[in-house]
């Protein structure tokens, strides 16, 4: 009995750590990679800082793009890179189930986000309409909106449900139960976008994204549940920009 309830804690122990570890490891690359391609892109385009949508998003997608494949290729350097499509959550096709849940997954990240939102507001804990920085503000024109609209409704979903619902939550399923896992993701995902109502609101889709993923057993609809949230988000961006 003794030698049985000693194997559970090391066993338990091992996984905490190494579900810690990858959370740790996503943090890393992710504000790393931000930074070293951001401070490259600047240097050699001779800005202390980028304003204009094409760079932007540029930049953002070259930023996406690295700490996807760090994140996901880089534990297996020397390793048969063998990856199946259902280890990322990407298995069989987008189906209209996929849809129907993405549409009411957004409903219910609206509901919850303005509902906690309103109360910490009320309770001067937060403030809820303060805006997210972009380096998006100020669009003057049809082809910069595009351009800004395919690096946040577009590659930014895909990339962060690949990384944080398809990798990282993935990989934590496979070691510990559903609420940890949820909480571990959904937690870094709004800490790495800085601000109290930003990380609150995306927080929250993480959590649905990852019972989307639960649900379906892949990252279709929470890829897209990312996508309304983003698209509606930078239709607000742009009637500010008018008004």
């Amino acid at each position: 009995m003794k030698s049985l309830s000693f194997h559970f804690r090391k066993t338990f122990s091992k996984d905490v750590f190494y579900c810690l570890g990858l959370v740790f490891w996503v943090l890393i690359v992710t504000v790393g990679t931000q930074y070293v391609i951001t401070y490259a892109m600047l240097w050699l385009l001779g800005r202390t800082r980028l304003t204009e949508p094409l760079w932007t998003t540029v930049t953002t997608a070259m930023v996406y793009l690295a700490s996807a494949l760090i994140i996901i290729l880089l534990p297996r350097f020397g390793q048969k890179l063998k990856f199946s499509r259902k280890e990322l959550g990407l298995s069989g096709l987008l189906t209209y189930t996929d849809i129907g849940i993405a549409i009411l997954g957004y409903i219910l990240v609206i509901i919850t986000a303005g509902f906690i939102l309103t109360l910490l507001t009320n309770l001067r804990l937060i403030d809820a309409t303060e805006a997210q920085a972009l380096n998006y503000q100020n669009l003057t024109n049809g082809a910069e909106r595009v351009i800004a609209y395919i690096g946040l409704a577009i590659i930014a979903p895909i990339a962060e449900e690949i990384v944080f619902r398809g990798w990282l939550y993935g990989k934590l399923r496979q070691k510990i139960h559903l609420l940890p896992a949820i909480l571990l993701t959904s937690i870094l995902f709004g800490f790495l976008h800085g601000q109290w109502n930003v990380g609150i609101t995306v927080g929250i889709l993480s959590i649905v994204n990852c019972l989307e993923r639960e649900l379906t057993g892949t990252i279709y609809a929470g890829i897209l549940t990312h996508m309304i949230q983003n698209s509606l988000a930078f239709a607000l961006l742009i009637l500010r920009g008018l008004l």
